[in-house]
This record gives structure tokens, C-alpha cells and sequence, in this order.
């Protein structure tokens, strides 16, 4: 999985973006969780994704889920589909339908260098079952939190909020096949959210 995100540095947590509540705290973090018992944050396992059926339980992710949650706001998310016949997959853009930015689960943590006074922040993205839509080219797909549970989800008032790790309706969303330039990530231009050619894209 790979994301556009409608800020100006790729690492930013969350931001005022349309939805968004305007005191909603930004911070920059590594994508990639650090878990606190990690020796070298250069070193070892640095999951980007936890599932939404384990989040609660692991080792790794359970304290983050209880006291630490946040959102992380985008345009899109990209996912590949294996092609019959073909060796590379085809890379799909998924957003709105609207056009408007949306907000991604995540959770976070700081983990500090042995030995030192560094601190490293850093996330993991929440994922879940796929929906209708994005099914037919992935079984995953990230939680996606709405509007009107932004509070819910930020506050650690509540430290399970599990009914809120399910699939995003399909019916919102909507998803096109795009060039595979988004394979390589110094290509990080608009140009890459293009819809492939109909001539290109009846191939699939």
C-alpha cells in the first residue's frame, strides 16, 4: 500500500484538511512502528500495518491501540492487482468519490535511542477485511474513520473502540487503474493519480 497524503511532507500525521477538526494536534512520525523494547530503531521488525482483528492483543500494538491513536489524513491509497498472464501488477488509485480527503486509522509511539536523549516518533496504519469494491483487487484495505467518530477515535477515554475497525462503505468510494511510474517513489508528482487510457485500461 502506498499514499498520497494532502500535506506538505509525507510524514505528517494529521493536519486541519477540510473534515478535520481545526484543533486537531499535527505531528511528524516515521511510518513504521518502533516497538519500545527495539535495541536499534535501524534494526528489526518496523510493521507499517497492523490488523484490526490483533491490534487490541499483540505485544507490539496494544498499548499504542489503548492510549495512543491518531488519524492520518490522505487523497489516496494505492493497491496492485496480479494480472493473468502478466508478471507485473496493474496499480489502482482508491479515494473518494467526493474528491475529498479522508482519514486513515493509525496508532503511534515513541521510542527513545538507548542511551541518549533522542526520541523517535513513529505509526502504523490499521487495516481490515476489503470492502465490495476494493476486494476484487486486494483482500485488505485501511480502516478508514469518519467524520463524526474523529472524536471517538482520538480520545483515550475509551480504549477499545473496535466497532470502529471495520470495512469503509464501498458505495462512497471509488478506485481507477493508473500507469505503473507509481511503482517507483521518486515518481511523487499528480501525474501519477492519471487514469490509464480506455484503449489500456479494456486489457485488464
Amino acid at each position: 500500500m502506498r499514499l498520497t497524503l494532502p500535506v506538505a511532507h509525507p510524514e505528517d500525521l494529521a493536519r486541519p484538511a477540510d473534515d478535520l477538526p481545526a484543533n486537531l494536534n499535527r505531528s511528524s512520525a516515521h511510518w513504521g512502528l518502533i516497538p519500545y523494547w527495539c535495541k536499534d530503531a535501524g534494526g528489526g521488525r518496523k510493521p507499517i500495518n497492523a490488523k484490526g482483528e490483533t491490534v487490541a492483543s499483540l505485544p507490539s500494538f496494544r498499548e499504542a491501540y489503548r492510549r495512543r491513536r491518531c488519524v492520518l489524513p490522505i487523497d489516496n491509497f494505492f493497491e496492485w492487482k496480479a494480472i493473468k498472464g502478466e508478471r507485473a501488477k496493474q496499480p489502482f488509485a482508491i479515494g473518494m468519490k467526493s474528491g475529498k480527503p479522508f482519514a486513515l486509522a493509525g496508532i503511534w509511539g515513541n521510542w527513545q535511542k538507548p542511551g541518549s536523549d533522542e526520541w523517535v516518533r513513529s505509526f502504523a496504519i490499521i487495516t481490515t477485511t476489503a470492502n465490495e469494491l476494493v476486494s476484487d483487487i486486494h483482500e485488505r484495505m485501511p480502516v478508514i474513520i469518519p467524520p463524526e467518530s474523529y472524536d471517538r477515535w482520538l480520545s483515550s477515554v475509551e480504549p477499545d473502540p473496535r466497532d470502529l475497525l471495520v470495512a469503509f462503505p464501498a458505495s462512497l468510494m471509488t478506485m481507477w487503474p493508473i500507469s505503473t511510474r507509481v511503482n517507483k517513489p521518486d515518481n511523487d508528482g499528480p501525474a501519477i493519480l492519471d487514469a490509464l487510457a480506455p484503449e489500456e485500461s479494456s486489457l485488464l
